[in-house]
């Protein structure tokens, strides 16, 4: 078993450590790779987009074609996990940013974001949210993106404050918060069990 993270810019190492340390929590002998470059991600069994500067990241994936992979991985039915920026660029419809940045999305999720949506950098903070399948989990928002609006087939699995903050839709999930920022695994270890 193999699980890709984007590796372009982002919290890339603090996921990969996450999946190793939920591999071990799983009894899972796996292996987890970050990749910049096309051909890792395709012969992987699932895949995570982290947060970071989700222009930058669209920019890098489509120049470099691990969308393709990205893509192609989602219609095989194996799993890719978004979070924060990796949210937005699963996302099907962006906000009035993502249209002036023209940051290109992946279009996996059918739900609508809105960027920045708790305020910048220093309105960072960190809360307990219920989590569908995964109970109550310290989340840590940094610049978070909010879902606006789900289609009929997006599962809600969090919300905070009234916002939706955690979806899944079939085999995509996609998190407005940072998991791989804190010592419990149970995100990256649902994630895992997504594996078909």
């Amino acid at each position: 078993m193999k699980v890709a993270v984007v590796g372009v810019q982002g919290d890339v190492e603090e996921h990969v450590l996450a999946v190793k340390r939920a591999f071990d929590r799983l009894g899972i002998n796996g292996e987890v790779e970050a990749t910049r470059k096309y051909g890792i991600v395709s012969n992987s069994d699932a895949v995570i987009i982290p947060g970071g500067e989700s222009t930058t990241i669209s920019k890098l994936i489509f120049r470099e074609s691990i969308s393709e992979e990205i893509l192609d991985l989602a219609k095989d039915g194996k799993p890719v996990m978004g979070t924060c920026a990796g949210l937005i660029l699963l996302s099907k419809h962006g906000d009035e940013q993502v249209e002036k940045t023209g940051t290109q999305l992946l279009e996996l999720l059918d739900v609508h974001v809105r960027r920045n949506a708790f305020g910048r950098q220093r309105e960072s903070f960190q809360v307990r949210l219920e989590i569908k399948g995964i109970g109550e989990f310290d989340a840590v928002f940094i610049r978070a993106p909010v879902i606006t609006e789900v289609g009929e087939r997006v599962d809600v699995l969090a919300r905070y404050d009234n916002h939706i903050v955690a979806v899944r839709e079939d085999n995509i999930l996609g998190l407005s918060f940072h998991p791989e920022l804190t010592s419990d695994t149970r995100v990256h270890e649902y994630f895992i069990k997504m594996i078909p």
